[in-house]
């Protein structure tokens, strides 16, 4: 289904919530390897003795409902190979390297979808969890595309998981001033994680430790980027916006401090976890999305809110439990969390890269419902949420389509 022209001329129904924001470009880039289960396993046995703890978590690990994580190695990689587990000064080096690089091919796609020109990007707004460096990636990503010097950039730490979601917040809020200053945004936001090379830093942490940590089981690579408009200046009339932004909310949950998180330590970071996570998140979406409707008034009709059930949901794939768990609170079905549950199974958790590769994924999957919440959950505990709507092609105001 295409968008057909009248006279050479397609517009769109646009900006239905006066915002006049919208994503014109997405995509995101997985590193070429995949690992299953039996990776960590092999890795396991490879490096240290067995142990109660151990063992637990290679049992998890067998049903946590992933068949594959994308990774940028395999398992016999040098960086988780080594006698010991990599310091925190070479993990910053691989990042620099290797998330650098697949942040750049993600951005790149976004880029072209967008169909404009670098010159045109206004700022950028970024995050990762799995480097620290001063300066930090952003500046290396932007160099390699050819950004120009003065685009003014953010770079967001300390969100974790939520962080793709949290970065699209922050440009869009960054967009609307630059039209409320009647000038054009174009945001390129994008996000990178390399978990992977961090295996063996929670391995020996479970061997130390003699404690159950199931981050090891869950998280994987990925970047992924989008460019954001504010819709002002813009001459590419004829592409459809791949989502436009209705409304979105923050919140933190009280008293989660410790249930989430990614501490800093000599060997990289450690994943903070705990068995809490799945029930407060899911008890956390009714009320926020509830909250979330009320600020737009647009999708209200004759008097009615919407229902969970009318919108997809671009859920971050935290864990099996935390998708189930937030499809059971808020009444709905497999099909309505499917990009979630394809990434999940398929590439594991990416962090905060994970979100837009669900969203790119969502996208692909047929026509589905014009609305989208887009949920993440991020250390502290934060909630992340997000109303999308897919536009539709409009001819002189009426829907035509092309039928392939």
């Amino acid at each position: 289904m295409s968008p057909t022209a009248v006279n050479g001329t397609t517009t769109h129904d646009r900006f239905e919530s006066g915002l006049n924001l919208s994503i014109l470009g997405l995509g995101a880039e997985y590193p070429p390897f995949r690992v299953g289960p039996e990776a960590l396993e092999t890795l396991a046995n490879r490096f240290y003795p067995p142990s109660t703890a151990l063992k637990k978590v290679l049992s998890i690990n067998r049903y946590t409902g992933i068949d594959a994580r994308a990774a940028v190695g395999d398992i016999d990689h040098p960086l988780v190979n080594q006698p010991t587990a990599p310091s925190i000064s070479e993990l910053n080096d691989f990042f620099r390297k290797e998330g650098v690089g697949l942040s750049v091919k993600a951005c790149k796609k976004a880029i072209e979808e967008w169909g404009g020109n670098v010159d045109e990007i206004t700022h950028v707004v970024s995050t990762t969890c799995t480097n620290s460096a001063n300066p930090g990636f952003d500046h290396y990503v932007t160099k390699e595309l050819g950004l120009r010097a003065g685009v003014e950039k953010i770079l967001l730490h300390g969100i974790g998981c939520s962080g793709g979601l949290a970065a699209i917040r922050a440009a869009a809020n960054l967009a609307l001033g630059s039209s409320f200053r009647k000038k054009p945004a174009r945001v390129l936001v994008f996000a990178c994680e390399l978990s992977s090379v961090m295996v063996r830093s929670e391995l020996d942490s479970i061997d130390k430790e003699q404690k159950t940590r199931i981050g090891v089981c869950l998280f994987s690579d990925c970047a992924s980027a989008c460019v954001l408009s504010n819709g002002i200046g813009e001459e590419h009339d004829v592409l459809t916006p791949v989502y436009e932004l209705l409304g979105w909310k923050h919140e933190i949950l009280e008293d989660t401090d410790k249930d989430l998180g990614f501490d800093v330590d000599p060997l990289g970071w450690k994943v903070v976890l705990t068995p809490r996570v799945p029930a407060m998140a899911a008890a956390a979406v009714s009320p926020a999305f509830q909250d979330l409707l009320k600020s737009i008034p647009a999708l209200h009709t004759n008097g009615k809110s919407p229902m969970a059930s009318d919108f997809d949901w671009a859920l971050h794939p935290g864990g099996s439990t935390i998708i189930t768990g937030v499809e059971q609170a808020m009444n709905l079905t497999v099909d309505h969390l499917r990009a979630s549950y394809e990434i999940y199974v398929s590439c594991g958790n990416s962090s905060s890269a994970t979100i837009m590769a669900v969203m790119d994924h969502l996208r692909n999957l047929g026509e589905g419902r014009e609305h989208v919440v887009a949920c993440a959950f991020g250390p502290g505990i934060s909630l992340e949420m997000m109303i999308l709507r897919r536009p539709k092609a409009t001819v002189d105001g009426l829907l035509t389509e092309d039928v392939d």
